[in-house]
């Protein structure tokens, strides 16, 4: 087999996992929003309530990590859901310094009436599969996101600041 040939293979291998990984994404993102807007609020805001829901109170940092979001994402999240009565600020009773998000009564009910999210659709997909299986996806996925975080990294530090940039 030539390497041109051997290339062309590895090039559609690549294709077609970029293309199971965007529909993964999307699938997930059209449940979430589809629940949220049943709901009257966003997919960021039904996603936070789901996560506060499973895990409970937590820090805005702990959730921006499980959101895999920035800190200043979720503050303007946590700020409208504050807003509409879904979850309150809280400051911990361990550490003064850390502020709690806690979902009130309402968010619990809200979270509680979602039929299904993208974290749940991802669960009992991933159930279904061998254990050896989730084990080996889990490094995989694991080092993907390590190289991703690299080349986002790297395109960041290359990048002009936003006052740098040409008009």
């Amino acid at each position: 087999m030539t390497e041109a040939h051997q290339g062309g293979e590895r090039g559609d291998d690549i294709h077609r996992i970029v293309e199971a990984i965007l529909y993964l994404y999307t699938e997930s993102r059209r449940v979430t929003k589809q629940a949220a807007r049943h709901m009257g609020l966003t997919g960021p805001q039904v996603s936070a309530l789901k996560v506060l829901e499973a895990v409970g109170d937590l820090s805005l940092s702990e959730l921006s990590f499980r959101m895999s979001a920035r800190n200043s994402t979720i503050t303007g999240i946590v700020d409208r859901m504050e807003r509409d009565g879904l979850v309150v600020r809280e400051r911990s009773s361990s550490d003064r310094r850390v502020v709690m998000i806690r979902a009130t009564e309402h968010g619990k009910e809200i979270a509680r009436g979602v039929p299904l999210t993208s974290l749940e659709l991802f669960a009992g997909a991933l159930r279904a599969l061998h254990v050896e299986d989730r084990s080996a996806l889990r490094r995989i996925l694991r080092d993907l996101a390590e190289h991703v975080r690299a080349e986002v990294e790297e395109h960041e530090r290359e990048a002009p600041a936003d006052g740098d940039a040409p008009p």
